[in-house]
C-alpha cells in the first residue's frame, strides 16, 4: 500500500469554512460523518480511501460517535487507525455519548458516570488524547440537566476535550441548558446538531431562531435524509439500498409512490440548477447563514467529491424557494428530532 500524502492543494478554494456560532472555530461547510460506513473488523481500503479524499476535499471535520458501527464502537476503531496518517493539528474530531453502549443501568443516556465512561473510551479506541467537540447525544429526561452539562464542562476541564455539544435537543431545551451554564460557569454549548433537510425542517419553526440568540453554531444531520434525496431512488426503490434492508432506517411512509414523486419533482428543479438533487439539497441547508456546516455520510469517495460541488452554487432565487415549497407542500412525513442512531 503506497503511504498516503495530503493534497498540497487541499486548502486552495474548493472548500469553504464558516465559524461555529460565537467562536473562534471554523468548520467545513461540508463534513464528514461516520454513521454508516465505518464499521467491521478492521479499516478497509474503501475506508481509507473514503477519509483522504474527503481531507484532499478540504474536510477538516470529522464527525463520529460512541454507538457508530456496526458494531457500537468500530467507527471509532477504524477511524482511529486511519487518523494516524493525517495531522491531528488540522483536524476537528468530534465524537457523542447518550444512545445505549453497555449492560446495565450505566450504559447510557445522560448521567455523569456514563458520559465520562463513554468519552474516555472513545479517546481509547480513537487513539488521541483529546476530542475537538464532545456532544450530549440527546436529552435525557431522567437526569438533571446541570448533571450533563456538568460532566461535559469537565470534559473540557480534564483537558479531554475542546468544545462541547448537544445534539436533538428541542428549542426549550437547548435554552434550559445554555442558561445552566451561564449560571453554573459551565463551558459553553458552541454547537447544535440536529435532523434537518428538506423532507425534515423541525428546526425552522423555533430552533433555529434559539441557537441564533444564544450564539451557538448548527451542523445538521441526515440532509439527505437517508438517500432518499439524492439520484438512487428517481426511477422506484433499487436492490441493495437502505430502503431494502432489514432494518431501514427508511420508513414505508417515506417510500410511499406520492413520496418519490415529491423527489422526482425535486430533482427536475436541481436540474435546472444545473446540480444533482443531492447538491441541490445539501445547498439548500446551506444557504441559510445560521448554518454551521452539513454532516454527510459516503459509502464511496466519489460521493465526497460530488457532495462539496453543492458549495459551488448555495443561492436560490425567490422563484426557487416558491417552487421548492410548493413540491414539498403536500409532504406528510412527521418532523422528528432523532435518527436512528
Amino acid at each position: 500500500m503506497t503511504e498516503y500524502q495530503p493534497d498540497q492543494q487541499r486548502y486552495d478554494g474548493r472548500m469553504s469554512y464558516r465559524y461555529c456560532g460565537k467562536s473562534g472555530l471554523k468548520l467545513p461547510e461540508i463534513s464528514l460523518g461516520f454513521w454508516q460506513n465505518f464499521g467491521g473488523p478492521s479499516p478497509t481500503e474503501q475506508q481509507r480511501a473514503i477519509m483522504y479524499t474527503a481531507f484532499d476535499c478540504g474536510i477538516t471535520h470529522f464527525d463520529l460517535a460512541n454507538n457508530y458501527g456496526p458494531p457500537f464502537g468500530n467507527a471509532e476503531l477504524n477511524a482511529g487507525k486511519i487518523l494516524r496518517d493525517l495531522p491531528r493539528d488540522e483536524l476537528i474530531i468530534s465524537t457523542k455519548a447518550g444512545y445505549n453502549m453497555w449492560p446495565g443501568p450505566y450504559g447510557e443516556w445522560g448521567s455523569r458516570k456514563y458520559l465520562l465512561a463513554s468519552l474516555d473510551q472513545s479517546l481509547k479506541r480513537l487513539d488521541l488524547d483529546y476530542v475537538d467537540i464532545f456532544y450530549s447525544h440527546r436529552f435525557d429526561p431522567n437526569t438533571p440537566m446541570e448533571e450533563t452539562l456538568g460532566a461535559l464542562h469537565s470534559a473540557v476541564q480534564q483537558g479531554k476535550s475542546l468544545y462541547v455539544g448537544i445534539s436533538s435537543y428541542d428549542s426549550q431545551q437547548t435554552r434550559q441548558a445554555a442558561e445552566i451554564c451561564r449560571t453554573n460557569g459551565f463551558s459553553k454549548i458552541l454547537i447544535h446538531q440536529p435532523n434537518y433537510s428538506l423532507f425534515n425542517r423541525w428546526i425552522e419553526k423555533e430552533l433555529l431562531g434559539t441557537v441564533a440568540d444564544e450564539e451557538m453554531g448548527v451542523i445538521a444531520f441526515c440532509p439527505l435524509f437517508q438517500g432518499l434525496l439524492t439520484d438512487k431512488y428517481l426511477a422506484g426503490i433499487p436492490k441493495g439500498t437502505r430502503a431494502t434492508m432489514q432494518n431501514s432506517p427508511l420508513r414505508s411512509e417515506e417510500l410511499s409512490p406520492e413520496t418519490l414523486s415529491i423527489v422526482r419533482h425535486l430533482n427536475e428543479i436541481a436540474q435546472q440548477r444545473d446540480q444533482t438533487l443531492a447538491q441541490m439539497a445539501l445547498a439548500w441547508i446551506l444557504r441559510d447563514p445560521r448554518i454551521t456546516s452539513v454532516v454527510c455520510g459516503a459509502s464511496r469517495p466519489e460521493q465526497i467529491q460530488a457532495n462539496c460541488q453543492a458549495i459551488s452554487n448555495k443561492h436560490f432565487s425567490t422563484d426557487e424557494l416558491q417552487k421548492i415549497d410548493a413540491v414539498l407542500e403536500p409532504l406528510t412525513l412527521p418532523d422528528s428530532l432523532w435518527a436512528s442512531e
